[in-house]
């Protein structure tokens, strides 16, 4: 904000002469500062100018004010076109931009129920402590993921590729992941109660403190080098079906 203040009446143009002296060679420049003087002495008392001055102040804060009060709309706004690019992306391959959407949502906690990102390439999407009950992830590329803290009971991981992903302390159970690739995954602190991991790639997956007991289905899945796997999983799990193959056979 400017700070107007009250100017001394400047001399008249007779006494600015005789104050010159012998510099009258410096006439023209004296008469600019002379008239500039007087110009600014007759600002200083326009009051129209202090109105308009606080007018701009006021335009600012209303400004402000709009601008807060609008928040929710605009936040409305931004939802509505991230979903609108999930789902008009609906079925079909690569990003689409679906990994900025997914995620700006869920940063804004909003809950993710049902999502259809099936067969959609999602590689190092994070959507940690996100609401994904029965999302559907099927077919999709879902590399260097991180789902950690995610609610994903009873979705769809058929076929998914979860390689390297990160879902320490994720809800999966009633979970289908059947055929889905899981090599080098974290499934720490999960529980599988009532998943479908039949024909599931599990080599190098980390199980460490996983709830394994109630498991839907294992049947062909492959647990070759499994990490920190709980005492008795082997067992069980080649008794019910899984083997242990070093290759991808």
């Amino acid at each position: 904000m400017l700070v107007r203040e009250l100017r001394a009446r400047p001399r008249s143009w007779n006494d600015h002469l005789s104050a010159l002296g012998r510099h009258r060679w410096l006439l023209p420049l004296h008469a600019i500062e002379w008239l500039f003087q007087w110009i600014s002495y007759l600002f200083s008392r326009w009051a129209f100018l202090e109105v308009i001055e606080y007018m701009g102040v006021l335009s600012v804060l209303f400004g402000v004010i709009s601008y807060y009060s609008e928040a929710p709309d605009r936040q409305k706004q931004k939802h509505y076109q991230a979903w609108q690019v999930i789902n008009t992306a609906q079925g079909k391959g690569g990003s689409g931009g679906r990994i900025e959407a997914l995620q700006e949502l869920n940063a804004d906690k909003v809950p993710l129920v049902g999502v259809d990102v099936s067969s959609a390439f999602l590689q190092g999407l994070t959507l940690r402590r996100a609401s994904l009950l029965r999302a559907n992830f099927e077919a999709a590329d879902l590399r260097d993921c991180n789902f950690e803290s995610a609610d994903l009971q009873y979705a769809s991981l058929h076929f998914a590729n979860l390689r390297k992903g990160n879902l320490r302390n994720a809800r999966l159970s009633n979970a289908v992941m059947e055929d889905s690739d899981l090599v080098g995954a974290t499934l720490e602190n999960v529980d599988l109660t009532g998943v479908n991991l039949k024909d599931a790639d599990l080599r190098d997956t980390d199980l460490h403190n996983v709830r394994w007991q109630n498991i839907a289905d294992i049947s062909s899945a492959n647990i070759y080098g499994v990490r920190n796997a709980p005492e008795g999983f082997t067992q069980w799990a080649l008794g019910h079906g899984a083997v242990s193959k070093p290759g991808d056979d």
